[in-house]
């Protein structure tokens, strides 16, 4: 399968601080590649990088097979790009936002109007589309935002935290949006602060720290990586916590955490299975109930930890 990007040590210096360091990626086509990484780690910088926006101090960088540096006007035909705030008209309605912007990408006024109820239709906003913008929900502006970065049909979208802000029913609303433009044959590069957002819908993951890539695979593959699976549970009374925290530390590989909102207890373990009988036993020994108690694998936000040492922002 062809690769869609190709970046090879890029760097970019703001000053004294290198928002890229060598960074290196390959997405193949028909892949949703997600950029996970701290606040600073270079995520938007690289994506900046590939929307022609900023231009690299050093290294290479391929887009559909065009090299950016010599032709960032070719890679421009080929992208779309949403960034983290809907850039909508609030004063023009729906469909006169993607009329405006099928114009600024070149098409005639019969071809811009096509395209904008095509995109009207494909995002769920025909109902709308002759309301004013500023009377759209967020999740509605920001599936607006995403159909007008689609206007011009592009091959590859970017998507910068695209649901930044949204409450959980608009952030669903606006993945179901980003799958039926990926079934369509759309390219997807999204940077996100969201682990279970890139669990949803990415098929690769990237994980960026400090300007470089230090992980990549699939959500599967990068739990595997983290290596230990974890047992979990969960007690009735908050009271419990501390106490069934300290009852299984002798079992695990590393300190217990504890999610005192939740009133769940995990820590990661080796043999899995006779970790879980050993938990039952000592708990049972301390006479501390559980409602539930359970073997899983780690999550992405136990990788993301794992791989850089940092709360995600």
């Amino acid at each position: 399968m062809a690769a869609f990007i190709e970046a090879r040590n890029l760097t970019k210096r703001y000053k004294r601080v290198r928002a890229l360091d060598g960074f290196d990626l390959v997405a193949e086509e028909g892949r949703v590649v997600a950029l996970l990484g701290p606040n600073g780690a270079g995520k938007t910088t690289f994506v900046r990088t590939v929307a022609t926006l900023t231009r690299p101090d050093a290294g290479e960088l391929r887009v559909a097979g065009i090299d950016a540096r010599k032709d960032p006007a070719g890679v421009r035909r080929q992208i779309g790009l949403a960034g983290q705030s809907a850039a909508v008209e609030p004063a023009m309605t729906g469909r006169e936002n993607l009329e405006m912007v099928g114009r600024l990408f070149g098409l005639g006024f019969r071809d811009a109007r096509d395209a904008a109820a095509r995109v009207l239709d494909e995002f769920g906003l025909d109902e709308a589309a002759d309301r004013a913008a500023r009377t759209y929900s967020g999740g509605m502006r920001r599936r607006l935002d995403l159909g007008a970065s689609m206007v011009g049909a592009p091959r590859l979208l970017l998507l910068d935290e695209p649901t930044t802000g949204l409450d959980p029913r608009s952030r669903n609303e606006l993945w179901q949006s980003i799958r039926a433009l990926v079934e369509r044959g759309t390219d997807v590069l999204l940077t996100t602060q969201y682990l279970d957002e890139a669990d949803q819908l990415a098929t690769d993951v990237v994980i960026v720290d400090h300007g470089r890539v230090v992980a990549a695979g699939t959500p599967a593959e990068l739990k595997a990586r983290a290596g230990r699976d974890v047992v979990e549970l969960h007690v009735h009374d908050p009271e419990l916590l501390e106490p069934a925290a300290y009852a299984l530390k002798p079992l695990g590989t590393d300190a217990p955490r504890i999610d005192a909102m939740t009133r769940r207890v995990s820590i990661p373990v080796d043999h899995s299975t006779d970790r879980l009988v050993d938990a039952l036993r000592v708990l049972h020994e301390a006479r501390i109930a559980v409602d539930d108690i359970a073997v899983r694998r780690p999550t992405l936000d136990e990788v993301f930890l794992a791989l850089t040492e940092k709360e995600p922002a």
